[in-house]
């Protein structure tokens, strides 16, 4: 590996990546979600993420925004229904505690997976790993980096979350949360 490329493509993603509503969504949802299963959905949505931006090189962008943006901010909007509806209660008896965990921990996985998997599609961080990969021939690095400077900033995102979740009474952090997907989901919509 090229120790200049890694740097200079961890620090150009990890920037472009620190305001971008992927890392704003990892830290909404480990607000309400354990932070290990926000983490893991998110890394593993940004692993084959970049996967797709090096692999493709340039030809990523050949993908329409319009439909990128409706279909993320579609998301965004049902999340944001889904967490402004959610109830706090447990009464969970049809499981026992540690099934409701492992079924909590899972759709948790799951909810953030998709969540940063069709946000980021065409985001800038993208565009720019795929551009980085046509230009410099490095797929190795330039995928290994890229993904290394998306998760410092979703584990940053998380702390960040997991911290709020204990300083905010949880039903205002919940209508707060809700309100802000529904804003980016309604923003995305609003861009093209």
């Amino acid at each position: 590996m090229e120790l200049n490329l890694f740097v200079s493509t961890f620090a150009l993603i990890f920037v472009a990546e620190l305001p971008d509503k992927t890392a704003f969504a990892a830290l909404l949802l480990a607000t309400s979600h354990h932070p290990l299963a926000v983490f893991t959905g998110a890394a593993v949505a940004f692993v084959i993420q970049s996967f797709v931006a090096v692999a493709f090189g340039s030809l990523f962008s050949l993908l329409p925004p319009m439909l990128i943006h409706i279909s993320a901010g579609i998301l965004f909007l049902v999340f944001a229904i889904m967490m402004w509806c959610k109830n706090e209660s447990g009464g969970e008896d049809v499981f026992s505690n540690q099934q409701a965990k492992k079924v909590r921990f899972s759709k948790s996985v799951t909810s953030t997976f998709m969540t940063i998997f069709i946000a980021e599609w065409g985001d800038l961080t993208q565009l720019a790993t795929a551009t980085l990969a046509a230009k410099y021939h490095a797929p190795i690095t330039i995928f290994c980096s890229a993904t290394l400077a998306l998760w410092a900033v979703t584990a940053i995102a998380v702390i960040v979350g997991y911290k709020a979740k204990h300083l905010i009474p949880p039903n205002l952090l919940q209508r707060v949360a809700a309100t802000a997907f529904a804003l980016v989901g309604v923003g995305l919509l609003l861009k093209h």
